[in-house]
């Protein structure tokens, strides 16, 4: 019994079929089938590659362990095959370009994650097409098999009490917080100057200034500036206005101003091969003005006085005084983006907000900040904000007062392993199994050799 979610093969194959072609020192040959498919020793190594990556522990079990996964998701593509389960091009596309995102951000660029495949974005898609949707239908079939899992609160304490007491988890500290924003306004005056200025570069560069070193000297986009404005992307993974300006125009061409959420945009197309291109890119953003900012500040320090002096409630006044879209309507509760929680630990507090802890450090539950100049790291707009923190718990050893919800999500694993387990072994029944002898000592979890 374990309080974590249930490993599947997908935890283990997020990024496998973009490395397996990495592992080329390894002798590949059959350890084992499953009815048509065969599972190759280059597979489990490069799992165990990824396992290494991810810094999860190896030891001699492992092989073993990798091994019976690739069973499991063998034997789901199979019963998918015969249940004739449909996986729509656009699920392996969306599914293909998460993948690749999560990769490039990891390698640190889309240019560098085609360099170190020797590959275009176009070829890596193509090669690992159906790849993908083989594990899309094996994610497919265990959700069918597990459909409609619920579980009673009668359930959950049955299941708690049959977790040792030495198996029982240690929850670190967990902290949850609330936040007043306000965003000093731009005004159409300021809209105007950033256009201004944006359209003064865009006449220096059609009378034959450089794009890239324009971009270089004034684009205000953190992640391309410094790359001349360089961009290699899909489409569909930019906002709709900027993939429209993309895809209207010729190789060289440069598109008129255009405006997003995030300002005023122009571009310049250098290549484009399908939905695949490489644009150059500049960025400027309206920024408001100083008189801007003191009336923000004067209308947040009003906030602050009239909570301390209790003449608003914290619910009031985030409805009064905050403009920010993501928790204005949540009582500004401020989400934990790395796990969804409405909770942080320290961990992800210093990731994601470290100025949070530093304001919040001394507080006792329920104290507010003063008012703080705040940079929103969604948009990187600044503003000015109030935090609250709203809880704070102390570190425990799990238990169904505190912590039911986590409870009650291994009890969910629990039934759900179950529900596998059975199903696996109804199915063995029936099907052709094969495993290499060097693997004959391994010790699964279901009867893979059972006659």
């Amino acid at each position: 019994m374990k309080f974590k979610l249930l490993i599947s093969f997908l935890v283990l194959t997020i990024t496998t079929c973009f490395s397996q072609q990495k592992e080329e020192h390894v002798v590949d040959k059959i350890v084992a089938q499953i009815g048509d498919n065969v599972i190759l020793k280059s597979d489990i190594e490069a799992q165990k590659s990824q396992m290494i990556q991810a810094k999860m522990s190896i030891d001699s079990t492992s092989d073993c362990i990798i091994l019976e996964e690739l069973m499991y998701q063998n034997l789901l593509i199979n019963q998918a095959i015969i249940d004739s389960l449909v996986i729509q091009d656009a699920q392996v596309d969306g599914e293909m370009e998460n993948r690749l995102r999560m990769l490039e951000q990891q390698i640190g660029s889309r240019q560098k994650l085609e360099e170190f495949y020797g590959k275009s974005t176009s070829q890596i898609k193509e090669e690992f097409r159906e790849s993908i949707k083989q594990r899309l239908m094996a994610q497919e079939m265990e959700f069918k098999i597990t459909d409609g899992l619920t579980v009673t609160p009668k359930e959950v304490k049955e299941y708690f009490a049959t977790v040792p007491s030495d198996s029982i988890p240690f929850i670190n500290s967990k902290l949850s917080f609330q936040q007043i924003v306000f965003y000093p306004e731009i005004t159409e005056e300021d809209k105007k100057i950033a256009y201004d200025k944006l359209n003064v570069i865009r006449n220096a560069i059609l009378g034959g200034k450089s794009f890239e070193t324009q971009a270089r000297i004034h684009s205000m986009d953190p992640g391309s500036a410094s790359q001349g404005g360089k961009y290699k992307a899909t489409r569909g993974m930019m906002v709709p206005q900027f993939d429209a300006a993309v895809f209207s125009l010729n190789i060289g061409e440069i598109s008129p101003i255009f405006e997003t959420a995030y300002g005023y945009h122009i571009v310049t197309l250098l290549e484009r091969k399908g939905d695949d291109y490489v644009c150059r890119h500049i960025l400027i953003t309206p920024e408001f003005n100083s008189e801007s900012l003191d009336a923000a500040a004067i209308k947040m320090d009003s906030c602050y006085r009239e909570l301390k002096e209790n003449k608003i409630t914290w619910e009031n006044a985030v409805l009064k005084y905050s403009n920010d879209e993501m928790t204005k309507q949540n009582k500004g509760i401020i989400t934990n983006p790395i796990n969804g929680d409405q909770t942080w630990d320290m961990e992800d507090l210093n990731q994601v907000d470290h100025q949070i802890y530093v304001l919040t450090d001394v507080l006792e539950k329920g104290d507010i900040t003063t008012p703080n100049l705040y940079m929103d790291i969604y948009d990187h707009k600044q503003g000015i904000r109030i935090v609250r923190l709203m809880e704070r718990t102390a570190p425990h050893k799990a238990n169904l007062n505190d912590d039911f919800a986590l409870i009650r999500s291994a009890a969910e694993n629990d039934k759900k392993q179950k529900i596998i387990n059975k199903w696996i072994k109804n199915k063995l029944l029936n099907a052709y199994i094969k495993i290499d002898e060097a693997y004959k000592d391994c010790v699964f979890k279901n009867p893979w050799l059972v006659k």
